[in-house]
């Protein structure tokens, strides 16, 4: 059965300014996102699903519908902050999204396959969507998963520190722990991460997480019951948020799940401000030249 990618777009951008899900990057008015799913349907995807939120919903499925027909199938759910299960309300006055486990819990009606997840703002590479679906491809456990590791050098910024979660695997390639570092940056050519009165030297080829994720569809069960454990503890706070790794992370710890580090050699880069834009326009220019995607993408 061959995998679905399912692209988290509900987020606005707020530190970016505007929908930067749809902001034009390529040489044809082509967006990160429009390359994510040419990379997706060259590796054997056959279907997308995007998260997204109803308020702008229209002008996104005008957007990409047009692309996409014919080329790969596509749907859409959206997320809600008033979508909770059922005897649980937002408390008054939360504005907050739940977070990226509540995403993903929207497609459950629409994947009944196994899939992938990915950012919609980031570009991940060909490569990690040719290793994702081979995984797919060989993994027959359902509560077998997937995390693809970049190389935390291919994914640094030029312009100050970033945050990623650094993994630690077992002798079988499998994910033990991820350790959040708010603050990773570039001295020179050395990288280190900065605690308040310390700094640490890295190599740089650790791996990372970048949110490019491997599930089966028996995982949506398992986040469906963390959301209402989560809905009991956390509810009624104003900020809290539910995420799909620390699912992932409790059921690792239980015993219930595997995740494979996936290592990857791809370069990841994302779009987190607008000072971001020109460097991801030479980048996608660079890919072109080296024949890795067409000038005109669709």
């Amino acid at each position: 059965m061959k995998p679905t990618l399912l692209i988290l777009a509900a987020g606005m951008g707020s530190r970016y300014g505007g929908l930067k899900q749809m902001d034009e990057l390529g040489p044809h008015g082509e967006s990160i996102i429009d390359y994510s799913v040419y990379d997706a349907i060259q590796s054997g995807f056959e279907k997308v699903v995007f998260v997204i939120r109803e308020d702008f919903a229209e002008a996104f499925k005008e957007r990409f519908e047009p692309r996409l027909a014919g080329k790969i199938k596509t749907e859409y759910v959206f997320q809600d902050l008033n979508d909770l299960p059922e005897g649980y309300t937002v408390p008054e006055g939360r504005e907050k999204p739940w977070g990226t486990g509540h995403a993903i819990l929207m497609a459950k009606e629409a994947i009944k396959e196994p899939f992938a997840i990915i950012n919609a703002d980031d570009f991940y590479g060909r490569e990690a969507y040719k290793q994702v679906f081979d995984f797919v491809d060989e993994s027959k456990a359902t509560n077998e998963y997937a995390m693809v590791g970049y190389a935390l050098n291919n994914t640094l910024s030029e312009h100050g520190t970033v945050s990623r979660g650094v993994c630690e695997a077992n002798e079988k390639g499998n994910l033990v722990n991820i350790t959040e570092r708010t603050k990773i940056g570039y001295e020179g050519d050395k990288v280190f991460y900065y605690e308040e009165d310390s700094k640490t030297e890295l190599t740089g080829k650790e791996a990372v997480s970048m949110n490019f994720w491997a599930f089966k569809p028996e995982y949506f069960q398992h986040l469906e019951t963390a959301f209402v454990d989560f809905l009991k503890e956390k509810g009624t706070e104003m900020k809290s948020e539910f995420y799909f790794n620390a699912v992932v992370d409790a059921m690792i710890k239980k015993g219930e799940a595997s995740t494979k580090v996936i290592r990857t050699d791809a370069k990841w880069f994302g779009v987190t401000y607008q000072e971001d834009k020109p460097l991801v326009q030479e980048k996608l220019n660079t890919l072109i030249s080296d024949g890795v995607y067409p000038k005109k993408l669709w």
